[in-house]
């Protein structure tokens, strides 16, 4: 059963930038590759939204409201993904999903929070 871990969150200031890392276990890298793999948000109060994701075939697609300021990009050979963000803002923030999808099946992690605030 693959486990999906998120880590690099916290608290940074309005400009800032952070580096999120998922983590998936339980898995061989010759099946890693094949899945889609995205982040997803969800602020208080509000329904989880797609962030960014990246496909098997390593094609991406962000939320409007994310583009131009974070990147998705996955490294196979160590099972993980990577959610750089830059410039972020107040409204970025909210707990931080990572998600596997393989045909139809879903997994997600925990989530790990994410604070913008002076």
């Amino acid at each position: 059963q693959v486990q999906l871990v998120e880590s690099g969150g916290g608290l940074v200031q309005p400009g800032g930038s952070l580096r999120l890392s998922c983590a998936a276990s339980g898995v061989s890298g010759g099946i890693f590759r094949l899945y889609d793999l995205a982040w997803y948000r969800q602020a208080p109060g509000k329904q989880r939204e797609l962030v960014a994701r990246i496909n098997s075939g390593d094609s991406t697609n962000y939320a409007d409201s994310v583009k131009g300021r974070f990147t998705i990009s996955r490294d196979n050979a160590k099972n993980m993904v990577y959610l750089q963000m830059n410039s972020l803002k107040p409204d970025d923030t909210a707990v931080y999903y990572c998600q596997r999808k393989w045909g139809s099946a879903v997994a997600w992690g925990q989530g790990t929070q994410v604070t913008v605030s002076s």
